[in-house]
């Protein structure tokens, strides 16, 4: 699967530790930064990596900073991009069957690495569930004001 990731200087260890992982699992992981723990704005990360999900050159991104809140806003300012903040695997796995999200977002502050692999194993291994969710998701897009 190829997996697009990002953060801002909080979460860039975390980062660095998925991406190996990822790649030790097979995946094509395209890290779109930072590179070091000098400090960055998330919303350029979360922008990034929305464009990146959205114009279809990632099948699936991971979303990271220090709560994972800041960024996931970012990501989901992209309308073609469902971003959900999750913390243990339930909510991972909720958030493909039923929201078809595309991103998850974790917090490196508040999720060691062991949880967010099981967060990542769960969001990648979980299909949409389709039939009654696909009309909801669909308005995800088309927000009606």
């Amino acid at each position: 699967m190829k997996i697009a990731i990002a953060s801002d200087h909080a979460a860039v260890d975390l980062k660095a530790e998925l991406t190996d992982w990822l790649r030790s699992q097979g995946h094509e992981v395209n890290d779109l930064g930072p590179a070091t723990a000098d400090r960055v704005d998330y919303p350029d990360y979360g922008y990034k990596l929305a464009a990146v999900v959205a114009a279809g050159d990632a099948d699936r991104g991971i979303a990271l900073c220090g709560s994972g809140i800041g960024i996931s806003i970012a990501v989901n300012r992209n309308p073609a991009c469902r971003c959900a903040l999750v913390s243990e695997p339930l909510s991972a796995a909720l958030s493909r069957e039923h929201n078809d999200a595309n991103v998850i977002a974790l917090g490196a502050r508040l999720t060691g690495v062991d949880m967010a692999q099981a967060c990542v194993t769960a969001f990648l291994s979980t299909e949409f569930g389709g039939g009654r969710h696909s009309g909801r998701v669909e308005k995800l897009s088309q927000p009606a004001l």
